[in-house]
């Protein structure tokens, strides 16, 4: 059982039902904004577009916060602006082929995995951190364009994983796989969870300076 913040691209659809999908606010947000852009200058601040804002403006308020903490918050004060938000687009007339129609179809969609926000401390009002760490990904595809089989590509999914993981945890991430290469081969054939797990980038005590990003 995982749970996966997405937008609301109709492949995501085909995943089985071990997958709770958690909707993305920022693209919700992008359409209502567009829709206060149709007049060239200063966006018009709607009223959805004035609750959407509302709730990153809370957001930001508990950035540091623990899960359990962020979680009792949304609970008390973002699923009311949540509500209101819903109680507009309820009673709001668009033609379906205009900015708001599209917006309004999009938000309207994915209203039960948007709301799924208020279930989940851990996971943020949107994916917008995702999808800017795939955009190395993104850049550099024609470097491995012909991956040549779904295998290859489960291969480099799996090697950008433990690359941004490590860029995650404030580790550098050519010594972090160094580290790994070298110290995995010393395992047994099959090695327990247990024993795997000490390499994980989060597990990584923060003074060995030989892992750490020289950046940082």
């Amino acid at each position: 059982m995982g749970v996966l913040q997405c937008d609301g691209y109709s492949g995501y659809n085909l995943l089985g039902a071990t997958v709770t999908r958690v909707g993305c606010w920022a693209h919700v947000r992008r359409k209502f904004f567009d829709d206060a852009c149709k007049i060239k200058g200063q966006p018009t601040i709607t009223p959805p577009l004035k609750l959407l804002d509302q709730m990153f403006y809370l957001e930001r308020g508990w950035r540091d916060l623990t899960p359990t903490k962020c979680k009792e918050l949304r609970q008390e004060q973002l699923k009311p602006v949540i509500k209101q938000f819903w109680q507009w687009c309820d009673q709001a007339v668009a033609t379906p082929k205009s900015r708001l129609g599209r917006a309004l179809t999009y938000a309207q969609n994915q209203r039960s995995m948007l709301n799924r926000v208020l279930d989940y401390g851990e996971i943020d009002l949107s994916n917008n951190a995702t999808e800017r760490n795939v955009k190395s990904f993104v850049i550099g595809r024609k470097n491995w364009l012909f991956a040549t089989s779904p295998a290859g590509a489960q291969a480099n999914a799996i090697w950008l994983t433990l690359i941004e993981t490590a860029k995650a945890n404030g580790l550098d991430p050519r010594q972090y796989l160094e580290y790994l290469l070298n110290q995995l081969g010393q395992l047994p054939v099959f090695p327990t969870e247990e024993e795997l797990a000490v390499y994980l980038p989060w597990q990584q005590v923060p003074d060995k300076k030989v892992w750490r990003d020289q950046e940082a």
